[in-house]
């Protein structure tokens, strides 16, 4: 586990330095990842759009800088992701904010496509979804949590979705984006914080 953490670490890069990436691929015409399509290149522009303006909206909670601040373990956080995956544009500027305000928390990101041996140690249902945080202490190397691909209560409506239908139709897709729209990325800082208070004292 150890070997294969490192060899994606030696490619991952920073919130900013991914943001970049998947900007100029947009100008290209591109989304990443090597299988390229019309829908995927849609998908992306679509998400590039979303994480924007949660970079500039998103606040985090005063609950959540106050755990944040009280926590003093140091953690490396690997998110697997890909530019056309929505949940991740919903998740990945949450998951940067609260980073943002912890000393103690470093993110890398990584493309699932490129890190094959990695996604296939936190598989989701046997599937490669994303995204997916790996959450690794600082000091031992060890993964002590992980989280993703969808917030607790998108999880939720998903199941339900699958139970009754046994598929993801389009509306649902559709209901799942209004959702998220309207949760504002709250769903997702707490999950993130209740990962996060796993392993540290949290009031």
């Amino acid at each position: 586990m150890k070997n294969t953490i490192e060899n994606s670490l030696k490619k991952s890069v920073s919130y900013k330095e991914y943001r970049k990436v998947v900007a100029d691929l947009l100008t290209e015409g591109k989304s990443t990842g090597e299988n390229q399509t019309d829908d995927l290149l849609n998908y992306s522009k679509l998400n590039n759009s979303r994480m924007k303006r949660l970079d500039k909206t998103f606040n985090l909670s005063e609950n959540s800088k106050e755990i944040l601040e009280n926590s003093t373990k140091k953690y490396s956080w690997i998110v697997l992701t890909e530019s056309w995956c929505g949940d991740a544009a919903h998740a990945l500027p949450v998951i940067n904010k609260i980073v943002e305000a912890s000393d103690n928390i470093e993110l890398k990101i990584v493309l699932r496509d490129e890190n094959e041996a990695l996604m296939d140690k936190f598989l989701t249902n046997g599937n490669k979804s994303i995204p997916k945080l790996i959450a690794i202490d600082t000091n031992t190397k060890e993964v002590v949590n992980s989280w993703g691909p969808r917030p607790s209560k998108a999880t939720k409506m998903v199941q339900e979705q699958k139970e009754k239908y046994g598929t993801l139709d389009d509306n649902f897709k559709e209901e799942l984006q209004v959702w998220y729209n309207a949760d504002k990325g709250i769903n997702i800082e707490e999950d993130i914080l209740k990962l996060l208070c796993v392993t540290v004292d949290c009031v």
